[in-house]
């Protein structure tokens, strides 16, 4: 039990890291919270620095969700401290709370007052790293969804829903038989209830027509 706490701290702690925060305080001097969407992610960084900070920090993040199911979930050592009544072993639940836990780490970062991002990129990290199929489908949903509306929300909140959907149709429908399926579903599920919590706002104003489109143009 003490050795599952320690995965979970730990992984707390990585998904904690501030990325947008360091990299635009390091680059500009200011706290990226306090422009833009205000939103202390890729997206928002890439508004205030330029894309190419953007995608660095989107891939950082995603690194955080990677190293919490990759590496931190290998300390896992005994036996599960309650049943596991699942077709998944011990490991890969690990790797699932790990994950977990670092999403919740970027969202409620430590080091940042507990004001961090909405956990896209880290979960992207997380179960790209679980469920890779699934994902890389996932992501089909978020580009065709930001070509057509340019809300990279909508996108992302599209991304996170279809996940347990694909998971589903390939399960019940094409009977492709999803390794561990009953297992990763409900947390597929808790996840993109969770992004659909910290993007509620956003969906709020892309109702409205309030989002702040995705811009093609450079910057100036």
């Amino acid at each position: 039990m003490l050795n599952l706490i320690l995965i979970i701290i730990l992984s707390y702690l990585v998904g904690s890291i501030p990325n947008s925060i360091i990299i635009t305080k390091l680059v500009k001097g200011v706290d990226i919270r306090k422009f833009g969407s205000g939103n202390a992610g890729g997206t928002n960084v890439s508004r205030v620095l330029g894309k190419k900070y953007g995608i660095l920090v989107i891939l950082l993040d995603s690194l955080k969700g990677a190293v919490a199911v990759i590496l931190i979930a290998r300390l896992y050592l005994g036996n599960f401290p309650f049943h596991n009544a699942t077709p998944f072993d011990d490991f890969t639940l690990v790797q699932i709370i790990a994950g977990v836990a670092a999403v919740i780490g970027h969202i409620w970062t430590i080091f940042a007052g507990f004001r961090g991002g909405k956990g896209i990129a880290t979960g992207l990290g997380v179960l790209i790293s679980i469920v890779t199929l699934d994902m890389l489908l996932g992501l089909v949903v978020f580009a065709l969804v930001v070509g057509i509306s340019r809300y990279v929300s909508l996108g992302s909140v599209s991304a996170a829903v279809s996940i347990p959907i694909i998971m589903f149709i390939r399960e019940n429908i094409f009977h492709a038989q999803v390794t561990g399926y009953y297992t990763i579903l409900p947390f597929t599920v808790l996840l993109s209830l969770l992004v659909l919590y910290t993007h509620r706002e956003n969906l709020k104003r892309v109702f409205s027509g309030n989002e702040r489109k995705l811009s093609f143009k450079k910057n100036k």
